[in-house]
């Protein structure tokens, strides 16, 4: 395992991360430039359309030494080239361009050189789960970025990250709004997988260069992660001092809800379904093969739910949107 380790630590593969300006491939660029490797972005050209916001992104990350590369998902040459530069790709496109990763397989077959694909997943996994129409229909499109990587025999590894934990610690408690209030979905004793955004990024850069997990899927289940909603809002509870009511909404409004709302505002409301109301994260065991994350870098702090509550506390990261699943 040691040798494992070194030899992991001595690797210095060039790495090229789509949808780098993104929001988990923001930490994602960091996590890799931190651990020292050539970080490569492959990001829309900047326009007067951009947003302010997406600018200062683009800034700090190079300022950091990422290296920008601009161009569209359909400018195939373009892309065939920077392929050629780089040794591993790993893609954090969000869910409307989950599709658009078979143009990537496409250049990856040309420039015949690429290592390892780590695709967009990040989320639940998608082979084990079965959720309510329109989340399954997200699912499905991810299963087939999956079997076209397997049908081109390029080296893989997915990532079922689970939750992303401050992502949503926003989304259940709301810290930032004045209210007396939280709401509960379903019973609220669903078990869920909450992992803190960086600690995502800083893994799955390196198993991005760990052959064990080559051809792998690695599932995040750190124990003192898994936590229901009600488990997780008294801990807020006790940490901050106050008392919140808890108003449920039943699994009938949400299954009613995903049949009734327009694209894309039902994908959500499944999506909470699957994950708080059925707890499908953790309703599978896990296979001969796959891998968990704390198991495989044993000696890696994750962090807690307890500690991620405490960085709200201390310093309540801002609101943002990242795509389900």
């Amino acid at each position: 395992m040691e040798e494992v380790r070194k030899a992991m630590e001595n690797e210095t593969s060039k790495i090229l991360i789509f949808g780098g300006t993104g929001y988990i491939g923001q930490y994602m660029v960091k996590a890799s430039i931190s651990l020292g490797h050539p970080t490569y972005v492959y990001a829309r050209p900047i326009t007067p359309q951009t947003t302010p916001s997406k600018i200062d992104i683009h800034r700090e990350l190079q300022s950091m030494g990422a290296n920008f590369v601009l161009g569209e998902l359909n400018e195939h040459g373009k892309i065939v080239s920077v392929l050629r530069k780089v040794d591993i790709i790993i893609s954090a496109l969000a869910f409307p361009q989950v599709l658009d990763q078979l143009k990537i397989i496409d250049a990856i077959k040309v420039a015949g050189n690429i290592k390892r694909f780590l695709p967009s997943d990040f989320g639940c996994e998608e082979d084990r789960v079965i959720p309510l129409p329109p989340f399954q229909a997200c699912l499905e499109k991810k299963r087939k970025v999956r079997r076209a990587i397997e049908a081109a025999a390029i080296p893989y590894t997915f990532v079922s990250s689970n939750c992303y934990g401050a992502y949503f610690v926003n989304y259940l408690l709301r810290p930032h709004e004045e209210r007396d209030h939280i709401v509960v979905y379903g019973s609220g004793k669903a078990k869920a997988v909450l992992n803190y955004e960086e600690d995502i990024a800083m893994t799955t850069i390196m198993m991005a260069n760990d052959p064990r997990t080559c051809n792998r899927v690695v599932v995040y289940r750190p124990k003192e992660n898994i936590v229901s909603q009600l488990e997780l809002l008294s801990v807020w509870e006790k940490k901050t001092g106050r008392s919140f009511t808890r108003v449920h909404v039943q699994e009938e409004e949400l299954v009613k809800l995903s049949e009734t709302l327009p694209p894309p505002q039902d994908i959500p409301v499944s999506s909470v379904h699957s994950v708080f109301v059925r707890g499908d994260l953790m309703n599978f065991e896990l296979r001969e093969d796959d891998i968990e994350a704390s198991k495989l870098y044993p000696d890696f702090q994750f962090t807690t739910i307890d500690q991620l509550l405490d960085i709200f506390l201390a310093n309540p990261p801002q609101p943002a949107t990242a795509s389900f699943g």
